[in-house]
């Protein structure tokens, strides 16, 4: 993880410093050799670590305290200095053109600076611990007369490794929630790991217990097939792929792998479909990655007017390979997190998907992206984590 942000990671670390140290710091009349070496010993701890973390051989590490230590430290010293500084440096290049002499770069960098404090220790505490059950009602023409009222719980990117300790807590809390909806249907649209199975073995009684009517329906997400442990020996990745479909099924889920059920009441019927995963193609991206979603099989034998509901883990598809391919009514995602961190709405992830959080429509098809309930890095500010209660309706 720490490998694909380096360079800009020792950038922000050794620039600000420079700044601040240049701009500021030497300014002073008692700023003595000790004074300064006791500035730069944090920045040139943390270059120490970045260049160690980089070294880590896969995305995620066996230890994962660790890597929260370390992303906290940068959020608590590197990110902060590098909002001032920047600001600071920009107010003062205006500065200089403008011939005036009040840097107001200086007040909008220490504003910022101490907000980005603020949401680490909200996101790493409050945020990550929130938990929001949402209530949608879609009505469809074509859904049959007898799934009018059908109560769909979805919950997704539960990245059970990262519910430890304190965090424990949250998961229990929103499993029973999940329970309380008393859902005919629960599905899972995908990462249930950060990366390797062994993650799974302190929740899998927890994770057995969700019931519903129709039972839990569940697919794999991008960090379910040991992707991000691939510089583990290719016979280790394999067999954790397998493992993790096992543990699924041993959990009493029925895990779908570009296939589909059949859900019955009475004479009528829908199909719950879940494909596997298929990420939208970019430059860079690494060979192996899980690109397996086969909407053809995934949906063989199945009518041209069924009802469908599609599970896809990455939102993308949804308008650029599942519609052109055929009707499905509605496509359940998650993935994006909502961002993980939003301002007033918006987050960079709108940046790199068109649709990454809430409800989207093309003509009669419906897609939810959920915000998801975990992630790799247990923060989360204004992205609340969610459980999503669908109710379908007939229009009458």
């Amino acid at each position: 993880m720490i490998a694909r942000i380096i360079i800009p990671l020792i950038l922000m670390i050794v620039l600000s410093d420079l700044y601040i140290d240049k701009h500021y710091l030497r300014h002073r009349v008692k700023y003595t050799w000790w004074k300064r070496m006791l500035w730069w010993i944090p920045g040139a701890v943390m270059l120490v670590l970045s260049v160690v973390m980089a070294f880590s051989k896969n995305f995620v590490p066996e230890n994962t305290d660790l890597l929260y230590g370390f992303l906290f430290l940068i959020g608590l010293l590197v990110v902060p200095k590098a909002l001032y500084a920047l600001c600071s440096f920009l107010g003062w290049r205006l500065c200089r053109l403008r011939k005036k002499r009040i840097n107001w770069g200086n007040l909008l960098g220490l504003v910022l600076a101490f907000y980005s404090i603020y949401v680490l220790v909200y996101g790493c505490t409050i945020g990550f611990h929130r938990l929001e059950v949402k209530h949608l009602d879609y009505t469809f023409e074509d859904l049959p007369a007898e799934f009018d009222g059908y109560r769909i719980v979805q919950f997704s990117d539960i990245h059970v490794g990262s519910y430890t300790d304190s965090r424990k807590a949250i998961l229990t809390r929103a499993l029973d929630s999940i329970n309380a909806q008393n859902a005919d249907a629960i599905v899972f649209t995908g990462d249930i790991l950060n990366a390797r199975p062994h993650e799974l073995y302190p929740v899998m009684n927890q994770l057995s217990q969700l019931k519903a009517k129709d039972g839990v329906f569940s697919i794999l997400g991008n960090h379910d097939y040991s992707y991000y442990t691939r510089n583990d020996d290719p016979a280790i990745r394999a067999a954790n792929e397998r493992e993790t479909v096992s543990r699924e099924r041993q959990m009493g889920w029925q895990l779908l792998l570009n296939e589909h059920k059949v859900i019955k009441r009475g004479k009528e019927a829908i199909v719950i479909a879940g494909m596997e995963n298929l990420g939208k193609e970019v430059k860079g991206m690494s060979p192996d990655y899980p690109m397996k979603g086969d909407v053809k099989k995934t949906l063989e034998g199945v009518a041209d007017d069924a009802f469908v509901v599609m599970l896809q883990h990455e939102p993308w598809p949804w308008r650029h390979v599942i519609l052109p391919e055929r009707k499905v009514q509605l496509t359940l995602s998650g993935h994006t997190h909502g961002g993980q961190i939003t301002f007033f709405g918006f987050s960079p992830m709108g940046a790199l998907q068109d649709e990454w959080s809430g409800e989207y429509r093309e003509g009669n098809s419906i897609l939810y992206v959920s915000n998801g309930l975990g992630g790799v890095i247990p923060l989360r500010f204004g992205a609340t984590g969610e459980i999503v209660v669908i109710t379908l309706h007939r229009k009458r």
